[in-house]
């Protein structure tokens, strides 16, 4: 019996040691997986980096290739296109005035009254509608046809306060939100299509000239007076409401820039004689690149699989369409070097565009102590369960660095666009400098709003009391529409 004993006592013990060998063995090898883990993220937040002396040469270059961008056609990065905008609204707009925006997949159709500076916008209805798939593909008559049918239908609609003077026609500012080169405050020809749409037979097109043939086609008496993108639509939108109104930024999907120029900086080469002393200038900012952004790994893997490589640099790192997918991407390589999901890379991590940035800022705005909304995310997108508080806050932390990367750098873009004007310092007696701001990114995700506001008090110093960032919502719509009031064809008219 003592040998039996002596014999399961030895067994036990060396079952005891192959445990605790096992044991170290495991947090040994979860240790160099955390290791690998934090690694690749402070690698990140070190390539991510904006200090101020970054972020002052990235101002200082959008500065220059704006200079560049009007110098000559062709000249910058920065197409700097000249919208025909010279006549910004002033709020003593009077009348009903339609609008047309398309943008994307859904197209919106409003209806708004001006009052003048007293009433303001006195009445607005609208109607949102959804372009069937196979029109996004089909001939340019056909699409043109749909949306002149749904805008014949909603002017249908008008209630007896509406009052359109005998023999006067409904004037229509049309947002179109696509790439064009325009020759007139209403005209341009499509030079190409984006966000999912090809029609061949509409690219060169007089885009109004197509609008126009399907309004008579379908017997609306209808003009359209103004054509612009949604950014000018947001300069226009800001200036009515406040003169003080300087440059536009659309921070959503995509992102871009209006500012309005004052005359005598236009080259003589645009052929231009602006009614006012100003014009309202598209910058196409998301096209900018400068060898001072920092840029990363997962940034030029992200571009070069991309439909436009080496295209919209800009936009590609702060912009709503790419700020989760350089997450993802980040994530996927935590799991592929470091196993931080585990033995086996979750299968979801590996499909492009998988993580949108709104999942990501509900994560990255995650205050509870246990993060369970980065758990439940995880679960629902990537089919992830059963993560640690330790894996989710090295979560958080990724989301932070890309965000906070995207906000500071659009600070820095803002400041570029003061320089240009010449309001990055403080004077003595100048008004306030207003930027209208709009867009999905800039109104819901607070985190990337606040950072990037308070970089642009860190970088503007003292000067930073004369800058205000204004909310404009709604100004692609609204704007359209006030810009056909401000460019109607009876305002001289009138105002003789």
């Amino acid at each position: 019996m003592g040998k039996v004993a002596v014999c399961v006592g030895a067994v036990c013990a060396t079952a005891v040691c192959v445990a605790a060998a096992l044991v170290v063995r495991h947090r040994m090898r979860s240790s160099g997986r955390w290791a690998k883990a934090a690694a690749i993220v402070r690698e990140l937040e070190d390539k991510c980096g904006t200090p101020i002396g970054k972020l002052r040469q990235v101002a200082d270059a959008m500065a220059v290739e704006m200079h560049a961008g009007l110098a000559s056609e062709g000249g910058s990065k920065l197409k700097m296109i000249i919208s025909y905008v010279d006549n910004l609204p002033t709020g003593d707009e009077i009348g009903w005035f339609y609008a047309l925006d398309l943008g994307g997949t859904n197209f919106r159709v409003l209806r708004v009254q001006l009052g003048g500076k007293e009433n303001r916008v006195g009445k607005q209805e609208f109607e949102e509608v959804s372009i069937p798939p196979h029109l996004m593909v089909g001939t340019s008559d056909a699409l043109f046809d749909f949306i002149a049918e749904a805008l014949k239908k909603f002017v249908d609609t008008e209630d007896e306060d509406f009052h359109m003077p005998p023999g006067r026609e409904r004037e229509l500012g049309f947002t179109f939100s696509f790439p064009i080169k325009q020759s007139s405050i209403a005209s341009g020809t499509l030079m190409k299509w984006t966000k999912g749409f090809y029609i061949e037979d509409a690219v060169g097109q007089d885009v109004v000239g197509e609008l126009t043939k399907a309004l008579e086609r379908v017997g609306l008496d209808m003009r359209v007076t103004a054509l612009v993108n949604d950014t000018i639509g947001t300069l226009a939108g800001g200036r009515y409401y406040d003169p003080d109104v300087i440059a536009a930024v659309i921070l959503g999907t995509g992102t871009n820039a209006a500012y309005v120029e004052r005359a005598h900086a236009i080259p003589k080469w645009h052929g231009l004689l602006p009614k006012s002393g100003e014009m309202a200038i598209n910058m196409e900012w998301g096209n900018f690149r400068s060898s001072h952004l920092p840029l990363t790994e997962y940034d030029q893997a992200m571009d070069s699989e991309s439909l436009n490589p080496g295209e919209q640099i800009f936009e590609k790192i702060i912009s709503g369409m790419y700020l989760g997918e350089i997450v993802r991407r980040v994530l996927c390589r935590m799991a592929e070097e470091a196993s931080f999901f585990g033995d086996t890379v979750p299968p979801k991590l590996k499909i492009p565009f998988m993580l949108k940035t709104p999942v990501m800022s509900a994560m990255h705005h995650d205050t509870s102590s246990d993060l369970r909304v980065v758990g439940s995310k995880l679960k629902d997108v990537f089919e992830i369960s059963n993560t640690s508080l330790k894996t989710r806050k090295a979560i958080v932390e990724v989301c932070n660095i890309v965000a906070v990367r995207g906000a500071r750098l659009s600070a820095a873009g803002i400041l570029g666009i003061l320089k240009k004007l010449g309001r990055d310092t403080l004077k003595e007696g100048e008004n306030h400098s207003v930027i209208a701001l709009d867009g999905g990114l800039f109104e819901h995700y607070t985190l990337f709003r606040n950072s990037m506001e308070s970089t642009l008090k860190e970088l503007l110093g003292e000067a930073s009391e004369t800058i205000v960032i204004q909310h404009s919502n709604d100004g692609s719509g609204i704007g359209a529409a006030l810009l056909a009031a401000s460019h109607s064809q009876y305002l001289e008219l009138e105002e003789s």
